[in-house]
Formats: structure tokens, C-alpha cells, sequence
């Protein structure tokens, strides 16, 4: 049995990440806010983790094999982090994400040119140093580009990042109602708007992320992971399986340069290698094989 904190994990796929890692047996500690309280036979502490003196509190002498940041969203946090957990625990598990590759940062594609989906050698987070663009997803791909840097120079505990894919599935659980903006706007006949060239990006499933953190977190491999399932997707793809399962014909709507199209369209190449994370034991699910059933359930909820 190990001792394993989780930061966060009181909403989407790490609630379901606690519960695994609760029914192995491990002892589980979550530490939030106090917004909501953990499932029943997992430990829980309150403390503002911006606030260090007061996290350091919480803490008091406790030690962890494992923590699982799943709320890292900037370099500041991720600093505060690396001093109080430095002696702490043996391993630190960060909850990254593919935006860290901002499309907005790779190269243009050129026409007819072969498309290789990214590996975790395509971005080094110590050049990342200035915002690219402007906006909330700007800033939040640029903030977990840099708090991984905090955590790679010089670390204070073997560190891995996990670059999750876009994450679908859990119908009223997926808070971001990327999914359902697909499902509402095709069933009621609405076009959506695309990329005059959409290229295919990377998903995985809300369950298959939990496993792989919680998977992670017991292995002794360090740095950066991709986290997608196999199968790359691009907007029309995503829609064409969104119109099987409302009965719909999808319609689309070319974006000019510049303008803003709906969620997943993309365009320049934005899909994941998982070939890292593969290599070293992880078995993942095909996106085909459970897009349809994640449809269902945002069309359902």
C-alpha cells in the first residue's frame, strides 16, 4: 500500500482517479479548498495551495510516496509546490496538457506537406518564456508550459508531466461542454464553424486519463508523457461520428483567417505521439472504439 496525495480531484476524471486508487487499497489523502469533500475512506485536507505558509500547515509532518497535482495552472503555484513537497514525497505527478503545444507557436504546415504528430521532444518548456497571443487559452497553455519548467530545472523530487489529450466523455461530469456544443448545434441544424483545412488532433477518454495518472504514478520513469488515445480525429471527422448518433447531417461554416471556429478545429497538425508512454507499459484504447457511447451521453445529458 502506498500513501498518495491528490491536489484537487474533486471534479471529473479525478474523482474517478481517487476512487482507483482508493479501491487498490492505497491510502488516499485529498487536499482542496473545501469545496467538496472526498468519497468515503479517503483522507482530506483544506488549504489554499497559493497560500503557502497555510499549506504547509495542513501538511504539517506528513510524507507521501506519490502526489498527484491534478491544478497546477501556473509557475507561481508550481514554485510553492516544489518547496513545500521538496523532502515530502518520492514522486510528483503533474496533470498537464496537449496545449502546451500551441498551435499558435507550430509551424504552418506546407501544402502537401507529411504531418508528424508530436512527440514530448517538441517542446522544451525552458525557451517558453512569453505568451503567445492573448486570452484565457493562451494563458492557460502558457502558464502549464511554465510551471513544468519550474518543476524540470533543478528538481526537488523525481517529476513527470502528463500531457493530456482533449478529454471527452462523462456526459454532465465534462464541465467544459466542448462535446455538447457539437451535439446541440448539429441536432438542431446549426453549421459548424471550421477551418478552411481542419487538421486532426488527439483525445482520450475521461476513464483511460484517470488510469494512465493513476498507472503513472506508480512507475519510476520522469519528465514529460503524452496521454492520447490511438486515432487522431479532425472536425469533420468528430462530426460526421456526432451526426450517426443524432440522426443529423452535419453542415459547416469556413472560418476566415484569424476567426475563431468551434472546439477541436484546428489549423495546423495538433495531434499527439503516444509512443512514449506506450513504450513504457501503457495500453490505450482506440478514440472509434468509445467516441460513439461519450456522444451518447453529452446527446443524453
Amino acid at each position: 500500500m502506498n500513501t498518495i496525495l491528490v491536489i484537487g480531484g474533486s471534479r471529473y476524471f479525478g474523482k474517478s482517479l481517487v476512487t482507483k486508487a482508493r479501491g487498490a487499497g492505497h491510502e488516499v489523502t485529498v487536499l482542496n479548498r473545501g469545496s467538496s469533500a472526498p468519497p468515503v475512506g479517503v483522507g482530506h485536507l483544506v488549504a489554499d495551495r497559493d497560500d503557502e505558509e497555510r499549506l504547509r500547515a495542513a501538511l504539517g509532518r506528513r510524507t507521501f510516496d506519490t502526489v498527484i497535482d491534478q491544478v497546477c495552472y501556473t509557475p507561481q503555484q508550481a514554485a510553492v509546490a516544489r518547496r513545500v513537497f521538496a523532502g515530502r514525497t518520492g514522486r510528483y505527478v503533474m496533470t498537464s496538457t496537449m496545449e502546451v503545444y500551441d498551435p499558435a507557436t507550430l509551424p504552418a504546415p506546407a501544402t502537401g506537406g507529411v504531418r508528424v504528430p508530436l512527440t514530448e521532444d517538441s517542446l522544451d518548456p525552458f525557451t517558453s518564456g512569453a505568451v503567445h497571443g492573448s486570452g484565457p487559452a493562451h494563458d492557460y497553455a502558457e502558464g502549464k508550459r511554465r510551471a513544468e519548467a519550474v518543476f524540470l530545472r533543478d528538481p526537488a523530487f523525481p517529476y513527470v508531466s502528463v500531457r493530456a489529450a482533449h478529454v471527452l466523455g462523462g456526459g454532465r461530469e465534462d464541465f467544459t461542454g466542448r462535446l455538447a456544443h457539437y451535439v446541440e448545434r448539429i441536432a438542431a441544424g446549426n453549421p459548424v464553424d471550421v477551418h478552411e483545412t481542419p487538421y486532426p488532433t488527439s483525445f482520450i477518454h475521461h476513464r483511460e486519463i484517470a488510469d494512465l495518472l493513476y498507472w503513472a504514478a506508480g512507475q519510476s520513469f520522469t519528465g514529460p508523457v503524452n496521454a492520447a488515445s490511438h486515432g487522431a480525429l479532425d472536425v469533420t471527422g468528430l462530426s460526421e461520428l456526432v451526426a450517426e448518433q443524432v440522426g443529423r447531417r452535419p453542415g459547416y461554416r469556413v472560418v476566415g483567417q484569424g476567426a475563431e471556429a468551434s472546439p477541436f478545429s484546428f489549423d495546423r497538425a495538433y495531434a499527439m505521439d503516444n509512443g512514449r508512454a506506450a513504450a513504457l507499459g501503457f495500453d490505450f484504447g482506440r478514440v472509434t472504439d468509445w467516441l460513439p457511447d461519450a456522444i451518447a451521453e453529452a446527446a443524453a445529458a
